[in-house]
């Protein structure tokens, strides 16, 4: 994995904060908007520096969550409106659009 900054680490949580309630981003998505190389790096991150974000708001290009995740994510996105589907989450109806 390339080498992460404490600035990219600040960037992406920054970007996850901001994920309105009832809205999901990918990984993929915040890696491009963060300038990162790939979508890795922003589990990696997700997975060490998130306690105090809306990690749940953050889902796979697929739309279904990690499925170690997929019960508590699923209620939480489930509780804020977000659209779900046999299990997974129905991005094109609540994908949130990155600000430039």
């Amino acid at each position: 994995m390339a080498s992460v900054t404490e600035d990219d680490v600040e960037r992406v949580r920054a970007l996850v904060a901001a994920i309105p309630s009832g809205k999901v981003s990918t990984y993929g998505d915040l890696a491009d908007a963060a300038g990162l190389s790939n979508a890795r790096i922003v589990g990696w991150i997700m997975r060490t520096d998130s306690a105090d974000l809306p990690w749940h708001r953050v889902i796979g290009a697929s739309g279904r969550p990690a499925p170690h995740l997929a019960r508590r994510q699923l209620e939480e996105l489930r509780a804020e409106g977000a659209p779900i589907r046999d299990g997974r989450v129905l991005l094109r109806q609540c994908r949130w659009e990155i600000p430039d």
